[in-house]
């Protein structure tokens, strides 16, 4: 698994919102590194530095994270695992680290890239709407398989296709997660024009009363 990203943390000893403040007052994030044998260690990580990896990395790409503990630093191969924004302003407030081996069987949720809708028959052709009914998939797969997104290709839809999660072409490597009863929800709905009736055009003329003699 090659790893090309690092971001550089320290380890951090307070906890609680006090400490939690007071870090992000000095631009530093808190956060909680898991490792795999299920320890947590306290972290705070530079703003600016989070932030660019986290819009390149995003949840599903592993990157190493460096974290330094008294002058010694250690290298951990992690994906960014759930990500805390402030109620109001696009500002983290928290964020968590898993770390993952190769071997590691990760479940995780995975956007889907919907493709090709405008120039599919259904749309061009029959002037239908598409709606995606799922935005992303929870996948199950080892960390050097793991996707960026999955692509749904649309582009040859008709008014008549049926697009359910079995006929998803999902990347060597990647199985889907399905819970509950239906193993083959529907990825889209497919609406056709409404057409619009003169109801007064097509309803038959009155017969003409008759005058009194």
């Amino acid at each position: 698994m090659k790893i090309e990203k690092t971001l550089s943390v320290q380890k951090r000893e307070g906890c609680g919102k006090g400490p939690s403040g007071r870090l992000r007052a000095e631009k530093l994030i808190p956060g909680v590194f898991y490792t795999a044998s299920g320890e947590n260690i306290s972290v705070q990580a530079p703003v600016l530095p989070l932030e660019k990896i986290y819009g390149e990395m995003g949840h599903t790409t592993v990157f190493n994270l460096e974290i330094e503990d008294n002058g010694k630093k250690t290298l951990h191969p992690v994906l960014i695992w759930q990500v805390q924004f402030h109620p109001y302003k696009k500002l983290v407030q928290h964020i968590d680290f898993q770390r993952v081996d190769g071997n590691t069987k990760l479940h995780m949720n995975v956007p889907l890239h919907f493709e090709g809708a405008a120039e599919s028959p259904a749309v061009k052709g029959e002037n239908c709407t598409v709606t995606p009914l799922m935005h992303e998939l929870q996948v199950i797969c080892e960390p050097a398989n793991l996707p960026e997104f999955i692509k749904v290709d649309l582009s040859t839809l008709t008014s008549k296709s049926v697009l359910g999660l079995q006929a998803l072409k999902l990347p060597n490597g990647v199985k889907a997660v399905v819970r509950g009863a239906n193993k083959n929800p529907s990825l889209i709905s497919i609406k056709l024009p409404e057409v619009v009736v003169d109801t007064a055009a097509a309803a038959p003329a009155a017969p003409a009363k008759k005058g009194k003699k």
